[in-house]
């Protein structure tokens, strides 16, 4: 086997000493393979091929004797809503914030942001204030008035709420309506009420019998209650009537039961 141009071999063929074919090819015969691309700089006069660097502002490259690097903390960002800085040692990326407006410290009363499980940031859960109401009509069979000199339970009406927050406590605010009606023959009389509270009464003071005489009267959010998140709880009226003379009997009672429920 015999050498060519810019190539040459060795080795007798033998299988202990194979041929080893060489081949020295000049620069200017692989120059006109190769080009400059993004982040390259190719000089085809000099064959010198290197890093093509930004020079826009704010844009960061050190080079080392083993190559080139990013500074930490040096890289150049685009930069969003609620963000600043531009990830330089001088201009760190960081979030924008306001002015802490009120008396108190931010330590013990701001609020909380997270990452959720998809990377967004989230804020406290949002406050939620609802509303449930029920009203209720018993019709009796002319009762007896209880006698004395005050008011006894004679029914209970009731109402279940419940906190739809998941997340935090609510305060529960309850209104409650009250209505009887009584008969009330010549000289007789009754009352009713609630929580021990004699809220309406009435005598007959003619020569003739009073049929279905009633008013109603209300407790404005005087009860309320503390609710779990997602807990469920049971309003109750527990109406009372008494101080019946004279036959007085009643014959219906109605009940209306409002509830505000604030989760803050």
């Amino acid at each position: 086997m015999k050498a060519g141009t810019n190539t040459s071999v060795s080795g007798s063929g033998s299988a202990a000493n194979p041929y080893v074919i060489s081949a020295d090819v000049p620069c200017q015969t692989v120059r006109s393979c190769l080009s400059a691309g993004p982040g390259v700089e190719y000089n085809a006069a000099t064959g010198v091929i290197q890093a093509d660097i930004s020079s826009q502002t704010g844009n960061n490259l050190a080079i080392r004797p083993d190559g080139l690097f990013v500074p930490t903390g040096a890289a150049t960002v685009n930069v969003g809503c609620g963000l600043s800085g531009n990830g330089s040692a001088s201009t760190p990326l960081q979030i924008k914030t306001g002015s802490w407006p009120y008396p108190c410290s931010p330590a013990t009363a701001g609020g909380v942001i997270v990452c959720d499980a998809n990377g967004v940031l989230r804020g406290e859960p949002r406050g939620k204030v609802d509303y449930k109401d029920t009203a209720e009509s018993r019709i009796y069979n002319d009762v007896i008035v209880p006698t004395g000199t005050s008011t006894t339970p004679v029914d209970t009406f009731s109402m279940d709420v419940t906190n739809t927050d998941t997340c935090r406590p609510a305060q529960v605010f309850v209104e409650r309506e009250f209505d009887v009606n009584f008969t009330l023959p010549a000289g007789a009389g009754a009352a009713y009420g609630a929580d021990g509270d004699e809220m309406y009464y009435v005598r007959n003071t003619g020569t003739t019998t009073i049929t279905n005489i009633h008013t109603q009267t209300t407790k404005v959010y005087r009860q309320s209650a503390s609710l779990a998140p997602g807990a469920t709880t049971t309003i109750s009226i527990a109406v009372e009537i008494g101080r019946g003379q004279g036959g007085a009997t009643y014959n219906r009672i109605q009940s209306v039961i409002r509830a505000i429920i604030i989760a803050l």
